[in-house]
Formats: structure tokens, sequence, C-alpha cells
């Protein structure tokens, strides 16, 4: 579960955390317009918030704070030495795109698309949806995230081993997943963002 109080820096800042800065981008979006005496740089704003919303979709961004996400548990992917976060942040997805899709990166966006669309459709509007009309809640995303982590990141993956075929085929399901939520659910953001200021504009 991830908390308000665990959000924050090595200073005890608070919102100094992946789920803080997307409340904080998504605000800046929401709160610019041509009159505010706000002066935020929206384009730096954009580009993080779906940096980050894309982010806190990957199980070990969220990862234990000991092996820093993973990323000082040493493993083989195959044959290759890397760490636990480098195949959740790339090795699946380019074993992936090697093993089932030529290579070839718009037939995995193909794929995934139509599975947003066929075999998830009953699942969108849940992944859409945040308690309390909030335009996101990326604690619940982040919570999410986690529970994968010590479900499916973690286990089986200490120090020293070798992931192959049976953690891969497993695992595989789970990115492709959570790269769905990750678009789906910036795009429902932005077009809760945009669709405000629509609003307000025509008021």
């Amino acid at each position: 579960m991830i908390l308000e109080g665990d959000c924050h820096d090595s200073s005890k800042h608070k919102h100094r955390c992946v789920t803080g800065a997307i409340y904080n981008y998504t605000m800046q979006l929401k709160s610019a317009d041509a009159g505010s005496e706000l002066n935020y740089n929206l384009t730096e704003a954009l580009l993080f918030l779906a940096h980050f919303v894309g982010d806190v979709h990957q199980p070990l961004h969220v990862g234990f704070i000991g092996d820093l996400g993973g990323n000082s548990i040493t493993v083989r992917w195959y044959r290759r030495k890397t760490n636990l976060h480098h195949v959740w942040d790339d090795m699946i997805i380019q074993s992936a795109l090697k093993t089932f899709y030529d290579s070839d990166l718009s037939i995995m966006i193909q794929a995934i698309q139509r599975n947003i669309t066929d075999n998830w459709s009953n699942d969108v509007s849940n992944w859409e949806h945040c308690a309390h009309n909030y335009t996101a809640c990326p604690d619940r995303y982040a919570s999410e995230s986690i529970s994968l982590a010590c479900k499916f990141a973690y286990k089986n993956a200490t120090p020293g081993s070798t992931l192959e075929d049976e953690y891969f085929l497993s695992r595989l399901p789970i990115v492709e997943k959570r790269l769905a939520q990750g678009g789906v659910r910036l795009a429902a953001v932005l077009n809760n963002i945009f669709a405000s200021k629509t609003r307000t504009a025509q008021a």
C-alpha cells in the first residue's frame, strides 16, 4: 500500500515521488489558463505527466527502497547479465518483440490496442475511474503496481538467478496489461484536463 507519508524525498519534503509528481503536473495543466498569474511551463508539465503515468504502471518503479526497485538485484535474463529493474523496464518487452511481434513495435502496439477494445473492453471504464471525481488517481495506480511487484516481479527472482521462459511467459501478460492501463489512464487524464478547459472557455 502506498501511503501519503511514503511520498517524500530523503529530506522529508512531501510529494517528491512519482505519485506526487503526477498530482502536481496534473494540477499545473488544469489550473493554467490565459489569464492565470501562475507561470508554469505547460509543455514540460505535459511531457512529465505522460512520463510519470507510464512509470507508475511499471511495478518495480514502486518497488522496495532496500533494493532500489530491483536495481540492486543482479540476475541473468537468459544468458545476459542485468538487474531485475531492467528486466521489467526493457528486457521483457524486447524479448516479446523478438519472439511474438517480428521485432516490429507497431505490431505489438496494435496487439495491445486490440486487447483494449476486445479482451479488456469490459475493464476499461474501471481503469479510467477515479474516486471523488479526481482527474488522476496515482495512489491507486501505485498500489496496483506494488502488489504486482510482490506477486510477480520479485517472485522467483533472487540475486544471481537466471530468468528464462517460465518467468518471461508468465510475466509478459502482466507487462502488456500495465502498458494498456497506463495508456488508457493517461488518455482519460488528458481528456479530463482539456474537457474542463473547453467547458470553462464556453461558459
